[in-house]
């Protein structure tokens, strides 16, 4: 990674870092003011979500309900599947917690960074001390993709959209299943309103 100038703010993005039980004790070791941005979906939408984009790469998967229960008998939720373990977000929290204070961590609204992307790209701006540069007037929303897109790309003179891996779109869920993982979440994402102070809104 290129050394950063004064002025200039590195960046670096890793999703899996936020459930990699060793990624807090390193980053922290390698600076501890190190500021950590962490984009949140309802977990629910994420594991289907999670889901859809294993199937377009694996098309001869089990189905999603049979991957999100131990017994669906008993209705037993399997938490070693990685796509439901992700979205036990006060889990990881937790981890991060004993190596940041949770001022250091801003959390952003994946559904607001749809409904109002500016908005929550503000929240970031501030965070990271920089001028509000990035307003409404830079998106447009693309009805086929389901996204709002940048009007102009940096450097560039084309609109800039999310590639092709994002906005496609979910099989059809049993709603009973759906059902069972709302409830399964529940008391996790209470647990994470009440550690990040935000109400994400997710049910």
């Amino acid at each position: 990674m290129p050394r950063t100038l004064e002025g200039q703010i590195t960046m670096e993005k890793t999703p899996s870092y936020f459930v990699t039980k060793e990624a807090p004790a390193r980053i922290s070791s390698m600076c501890k003011g190190t500021k950590l941005i962490v984009v949140v979906r309802d977990p629910v939408t994420r594991a289907i979500s999670d889901y859809t984009q294993t199937l377009s790469k694996k098309p001869d998967i089990p189905t999603f309900e049979s991957l999100t229960f131990k017994n669906r008998t008993t209705g037993l939720i399997d938490t070693s599947w990685s796509a439901i373990q992700i979205g036990i977000y006060a889990k990881h929290l937790e981890n991060w917690l004993l190596h940041f204070p949770i001022g250091q961590i801003l959390f952003v609204s994946g559904e607001r960074l749809i409904s109002d992307p500016a908005g929550e790209l503000g929240r970031v701006q501030d965070f990271l001390g920089l001028k509000r540069i990035i307003t409404d007037k830079h998106f447009y929303f693309n009805k086929t993709k389901g996204f709002p897109c940048l009007k102009k790309a940096e450097g560039s003179s084309k609109p800039h959209c999310l590639g092709k891996t994002k906005g496609r779109t979910h099989p059809d869920i049993d709603q009973e299943v759906v059902q069972r993982l709302r409830d399964f979440y529940r008391p996790f994402n209470m647990k994470f309103y009440q550690m990040t102070g935000q109400d994400f809104g997710w049910d």
